[in-house]
């Protein structure tokens, strides 16, 4: 131990103190890193999100589109005459 080490403030040495530092420094920045990693996934997943939403969508879009093709040909084929065959 240094001589500045040896050096008590009402009982707590001075490596005492240094070490409380260090370890609530690092433990801070243990939790800024989480945080900042979880706060990255969950704007990773809301981006995902919203492009699967937009690929619904453009889907949805699409199968309206080919219901109303159909319908149309439903109803040109009911309305079509029966041809009789003589």
């Amino acid at each position: 131990m240094t001589a500045i080490e040896h050096k008590e403030l009402k009982g707590i040495t001075v490596k005492n103190l240094i070490v409380t530092i260090v370890s609530t420094a690092s433990i801070v920045v243990s939790v800024m890193t989480t945080y900042f990693q979880l706060k990255n996934d969950i704007y990773y997943l809301k981006t995902q999100e919203e492009t699967q939403s937009r690929i619904n969508e453009i889907r949805l879009k699409v199968l309206e589109s080919n219901v109303a093709v159909l319908q149309r040909q439903v109803d040109e084929i009911k309305n079509k005459k029966p041809i009789k065959n003589k």
